[in-house]
């Protein structure tokens, strides 16, 4: 009986082990963020580590503080960027796993002489 006792306790460790290390306990939570412009004022708003990209944008815009203001991008998991050129006026954004990539996307889609204003990234970001 001693041994069926504790073939059981070993059991029961074993499956409590077995729980506690199962795939769902590692899953990743995504977390969502999000940059808000202002064309017209260049005010930015952003948000971080949001349960979803909606909830993200709409912190964005609300934090943003002009009447124009609009998300231009969203990520989950990752980093945003904002840049602009002085020369043309002009804004470009970018998204990526990493801060620096998020950065260099943002440039590439805009003049040789922008420069970025803005990033943020969520906390678990690549």
């Amino acid at each position: 009986m001693q041994k069926f006792a504790t073939c059981l306790v070993v059991l029961a460790a074993a499956g409590i082990i077995s729980s506690v290390h199962s795939p769902a306990a590692y899953a990743r939570t995504s977390n969502y963020g999000a940059i808000a412009l202002s064309t017209s004022t260049g005010s930015i708003g952003y948000s971080y580590d949001y349960p979803d990209s909606a909830a993200a944008q709409r912190r964005a815009v609300s934090s943003c503080g002009a009447s124009d203001c609009s998300s231009v991008v969203w990520f989950a998991n990752g980093c945003g960027a904002v840049a602009y050129s002085a020369d043309t006026g002009t804004w470009s954004w970018g998204y990526a796993a990493s801060r620096r990539a998020a950065q260099s996307r943002a440039l590439s889609h805009n003049d040789s002489d922008a420069y970025i204003v803005h990033w943020n990234c969520t906390s678990n970001h690549g």
